[in-house]
Parts: structure tokens; sequence; C-alpha cells
């Protein structure tokens, strides 16, 4: 019988973390005399009660491990568990929000897709503000660096979060678990601070900086205005675009970057794929536009950098509205929102990898159209794939593509336009941010779509944030009797 007490040990023990972070937002209300201090203090004590008693009462299971199927239990597990408890300020305090709006604003957070049903995000108290942020940071890498940060604990490798998060270390570049955990917290938070200080040089107030830093290395997309990223263009647009796609890196490269080995990035065949096809995508787009519209070089060549950058990443901010420019660029940038940012990430969607084996299976194939007698090997940047991980790929691909067929169509059938539901779609299992439509509000808001349309949305961050497989797994009975 499977025993589930390490996978409420760490349930518990996330959400009592949850509800001491809930102290920040309560203490910036409080210091500016705002009463919405009140919800996050109630919200911060039932989570740390709830997450005390959980953790408390199977503290027993220390010594017991967790095996694969608890890995991946418990990775499906946080990001709906701990949304529930993130969205209890949004409900019992501003902006007052009903249980499906405060769920789907705390999942959309925590997924960092950066879909927003809030409006009037310039008059919302400040600590709800940081607590969007908040839930983003932890969303993008915290909740995952933190499980792995325990999991020695529990005498387990820990490796199987990585494979369900998505995560590829590209080689055992350190003997333990809790090295890698601590090393990626390390270049994570340097990396927010990097980004914090470097938009307060660039003219960005102290707030919005914090904000904006803590969403931008999650590649989350919360702003503190209902403007977003077009609040701040100009030079703050180019600081962003560096940060995003430093957050869209390997973070495993990163952490040998800053252990002396910069080799290993620069040589990381996923790497240059990614920052070649960003280069391609912008180099279209601008053409395009250049030839369309008006205006100077300069300005399309930094609005299109910054908005293909955010999409590419799974950021989400915006600087224009992306579907004004054109259905070729509209196009261009919904594609680049599939690819997604590398494996190893804080980015989603697909994945620079997968796309990679997927190329270079279909060449394989092509060329053994033209002599079958011929073996060859499957190679990316010179090393051999296994037939396993092309397979994972190839299953990968038709699982993502049906979800996405399939929520596109159920949210076309709750009322959506045509546009509204296939971006909804794309947007929710990309884990991007901004949808396009009539429905969508001019701040990019969805709080016009139906309660149906909201929770189909809600699947599909869900799903896409777990990578798809690693959800539906769990409903095949050979699974949990293996």
């Amino acid at each position: 019988m499977l025993d589930l007490r390490p996978v409420i040990y760490l349930v518990g023990l996330l959400t009592f973390t949850l509800g001491a972070l809930m102290l920040l937002p309560m203490a910036l209300d409080l210091s500016r005399g705002d009463p919405n201090w009140r919800g996050f203090a109630l919200s911060g004590f039932a989570s740390l009660l709830v997450g005390g008693l959980l953790a408390g009462a199977t503290r027993n299971s220390l010594g017991v491990g967790l095996g694969r199927r608890q890995s991946f239990l418990l990775a499906s597990s946080l990001w709906l568990v701990l949304p529930a408890f993130a969205s209890v300020p949004f409900m019992i305090g501003a902006p007052q929000a009903s249980w499906t709006d405060a769920y789907f604003e705390a999942i959309s957070g925590m997924t960092t897709t950066g879909t927003t049903v809030f409006v009037g995000l310039d008059d919302m108290p400040r600590g709800v503000l940081l607590w969007r942020s908040i839930l983003q940071w932890l969303g993008g890498l915290g909740i995952v660096v933190v499980a792995l940060v325990f999991l020695p604990v529990l005498r387990v490798g820990g490796m199987q979060h990585f494979q369900s998060e998505g995560f590829d270390t590209l080689g055992k570049i350190m003997p333990r678990v809790y090295d890698i955990s601590r090393a990626l917290l390390q270049v994570y938070l340097a990396l927010t601070l990097a980004a914090i200080i470097a938009y307060m040089a660039f003219g960005m107030g102290g707030f919005d900086a914090l904000n904006h830093g803590l969403t931008t290395v999650a590649t989350g997309g919360f702003s503190t205005t209902d403007q977003s990223f077009a609040a701040f263009t100009g030079p703050l647009e180019y600081v962003s675009v560096l940060f995003m796609v430093l957050a869209g890196l390997p973070f495993i490269r990163l952490i040998q970057l800053m252990g002396g080995q910069p080799t290993a990035l620069l040589q990381d065949v996923q790497v240059r794929a990614f920052l070649r096809w960003i280069a391609y995508a912008v180099g279209v787009i601008v053409l395009y536009r250049f030839a369309t519209e008006e205006g100077t070089l300069l300005d399309i060549l930094r609005g299109t950098l910054f908005n293909v950058v955010t999409l590419f990443t799974g950021t989400g901010y915006g600087s224009e509205d992306v579907s004004a420019w054109g259905d070729f660029p509209l196009m261009v940038v919904m594609l680049v929102g599939f690819i997604g940012a590398c494996t190893a990430s804080t980015g989603c969607s697909l994945k620079v990898f997968r796309f990679l084996v997927l190329f270079e299976a279909i060449k394989l194939r092509m060329r053994q159209l033209g002599s079958p007698h011929q073996v060859v090997a499957l190679r990316l940047g010179g090393k051999r794939l296994e037939e396993d991980v092309v397979s994972s790929v190839i299953v990968m691909f038709t699982a993502f593509a049906g979800i996405f067929a399939l929520l596109a169509a159920a949210l076309a059938l709750s009322g959506l336009d045509t546009r509204t539901a296939l971006t909804a779609a794309w947007t929710a299992i990309c884990n991007v941010g901004p949808a396009f439509g009539p429905e969508v509000g001019p701040t990019g808001a969805v709080d016009q779509f139906s309660t149906v349309a909201k929770w189909l949305m809600m699947l599909g961050m869900y799903l896409g944030r777990l990578e798809v497989l690693a959800v539906l797994v769990l409903f095949f009975p050979r699974f949990w009797r293996s």
C-alpha cells in the first residue's frame, strides 16, 4: 500500500512556509495603515495552523523515504493545495474576490502563467500586489528548490522532481541533490537581487522594482499596474529582456558559469538554439512591421524585442498590443510561445530541448527513407540520444497537442469567440499569460470570462506547468501497481 505520510509531510511543511510568507504583505499593509493587513493575518494564521498540524502529524515519516510514485503525487498535489491556501487573502481581503477568481489568480501566479482576473491594480493595496509577485517567485523555482532541500532528510535522491518538473540536469554535475538545491537557490536569489537593482538603476521605483524583479526572474509576468510594462517603456525594456533571457537559460548551466565553467553554457546546443530562434523571430517581425507600420526602426525593434522575448520565455509582460501588429506577427509570437525557454529554466511550455530532439528525429527519418539500409544513431550536440528519450518527446508533443485542441474546443463551447478560445487555450497550456480576443478586457484581464471558461483555463495552467504527462500518469492503474 502506498505510504502517503511523506507526501502529506512535505505538503504540510510547504503550506506552513506559505503561511509564514503571508506575514510579508501583512507587514507592508500594516506599516502603511491599510486595514487589508487583517486578511493576510487571518490567512497566514490558518495556513500556519493547517500546515503545522499536517507536518506534525506525519513527522514520523522522516526516515521512510519518497518513492517515484510519491514524487509524482507530491508534485501534482503542490500546485493544487498551495494555490488554495494562497487564494484566501484575495477573498477575505482586497479585492474581495469570489472563490473562482481568487483561486484563478493564485494558480495563475504559482504556475507562473500570469493571466489575471483582477482589474484596478493601480488602486490595489500594496500587500496584494506583493503577494501576487511572491506567488510567482515561488512558482518559478522557489517551491521546487525548497522541496529539494528537504528531500535529503527523507533519504531520497530527489531527481524525480527534476523529471516531473521538466528539469534536465544534463549530466551529473554534482554528487548530491542537496548541493544542486543550494546552488539553484543561490543562483535564483542572485538573479532576483540583480534584477531588482538593475530596474532601480534605470529609473523604476523601489516597490515596482521589487515586484518586477520577482516576477521577471520567475518568468511570471504579474505587474503592479494595469498597463503592465507599457508603464515602463524605454531602457527598462532592455533590462527586462536581459533578465528574462537569463531566467530562460538552463539554471544548471548558470551554476556552472558561476563556478568558473563558462564553456558549459556557451557550448550547450539548447542555449545556442534558444538565442538563435529569438533572433529569427524578432528579425522577421521587425521586417514585417517596418514595411507595414509607421514609426522609427529603433522603436519597432525595441517593442518587438521585448514582446517576443516575454512571450518566448513565458513571462507574459506586455508593452504593446501584439494582436495589433497583424496576423503574421501574431502567428509567430504564438509559435514562440509554444516553444518556450530552455529545459531547467523557470520557463514553461514544450521547451527548446524537445523541439531539437524532434527536428533531429525527423531529419534522421528522412535520411533513412533515402538510404533504408543505413544505420545511423540519433545525436544531439554530439551526444547520442537514447530511444526512450525520443519516444518520450514524441509522446509529450502528442499529448500536448491533444490537450491544447480539447481545451480550445471546450473554451469555444463555453461561449468564447473562436480567436479568444484559441489564444486562451494557448496561454493556459503554455503558461504564457496574455490572451487576445473580444472578451479580453482592455487591461488584458479575463475577468469577463464565464466561470466555466476560468476553470478550464485553470486546468490548462495546471497541466501545462506539470508538463501534462506528470499529471496524466496518475490516472493509469498500472502506475500505482508498479
